[in-house]
């Protein structure tokens, strides 16, 4: 499904012509040269995954992988520590904790602090 009003780049027009002549010279289900992976690759970095699967009518599931894995990209591993600086003190003592599928945030906040908790919580969440 194309976007309404908005025309296919240059880039993976020229693409899906290489992916074409390629597939007319080769057998059905052979598999695609690690070139035109590449290109695809990069294609769909800057033109979104899915655009780029269906326009050059690659699996998409393939080329996400592909595109995971690529060198270029730094895998992030989770903040084992995150440390808050409160603005504004506030005394008290209280623990917060928050548990989903992939694990567990525990917050202790003791002494002078006031942390945005809910930023927190929001931030572990997006990033787990």
């Amino acid at each position: 499904m194309r976007h309404k009003g908005s025309p296919v780049p240059d880039q993976l027009q020229q693409l899906s012509r290489q992916l074409e002549e390629w597939r007319n010279a080769h057998a059905p289900r052979s598999r695609l040269p690690e070139e035109l992976w590449a290109a695809a690759v990069e294609l769909g970095r800057q033109h979104g995954l899915f655009r780029t699967a269906h326009t050059l009518r690659l699996d998409y599931t393939n080329l996400k992988k592909r595109v995971q894995t690529a060198p270029g990209l730094r895998a992030t591993a989770p903040a084992a520590f995150v440390e808050l600086v409160a603005p504004a003190p506030v005394t008290g003592e209280c623990t917060v904790e928050v548990e989903s599928a992939r694990g567990k945030l525990r917050v202790a906040i003791k002494g002078m602090t006031s942390p945005d908790v809910m930023s927190l919580i929001r931030t572990w969440m997006a990033e787990t």
